[in-house]
């Protein structure tokens, strides 16, 4: 039987890359300049500091455009809600999802039971999916359907076996 792995994941080092560039492009910009602008990064979790809700736009602008630059895609990130921070400043919590969760699991498996053809078994494992079929067409045509579909997060194919 023929089987690959569905998983979503984030190559951590691209992420921290990106956020440096976007540090380093405000701290040079003359827009940003005087309003305490930052971009934080623990874990998967960027957090912007600046002095207004337009400034913070374009801060969220500038993060966005060096994630895709470095191959991150922006299916995964959630925005927090953007809270008022002292001496009259504003931040928000970019939050870069990893992992399958099991309703986007769960949404994958009915996806491919009922789009995909004849013969093909998929199944949770943690945070993957393993789907199985008897000849590789069927699975190259698994793959098409679900970058064809939109799930709501970035889906990576691995592990590919004949």
């Amino acid at each position: 039987m023929a089987s690959f792995d569905v998983v979503s994941e984030v190559d951590e080092q691209e992420v921290r890359n990106a956020v440096d560039q976007a540090q380093r492009e405000i701290a040079n910009r003359y827009d940003f300049k005087n309003t305490n602008s930052s971009i934080e990064l623990t874990e998967l979790v960027i957090t912007m500091h600046t002095a207004s809700e337009d400034r913070l736009n374009a801060l969220r602008i500038v993060v966005e455009e060096k994630l895709v630059k470095r191959g991150v895609s922006l299916r995964g990130v959630e925005y927090g809600d953007v809270q008022e921070a002292s001496q009259n400043t504003v931040r928000q919590v970019m939050t870069i999802a990893v992992g399958i969760s099991q309703e986007k699991s769960k949404l994958i498996n009915r996806t491919i039971k009922e789009k995909g053809p004849k013969g093909v078994t998929s199944q949770v494992q943690g945070d993957s999916i393993r789907v199985n079929a008897k000849k590789r067409d069927a699975l190259q045509e698994v793959i098409a359907l679900l970058k064809g579909e939109d799930i709501g997060i970035p889906l990576q194919f691995q592990n590919f076996r004949d």
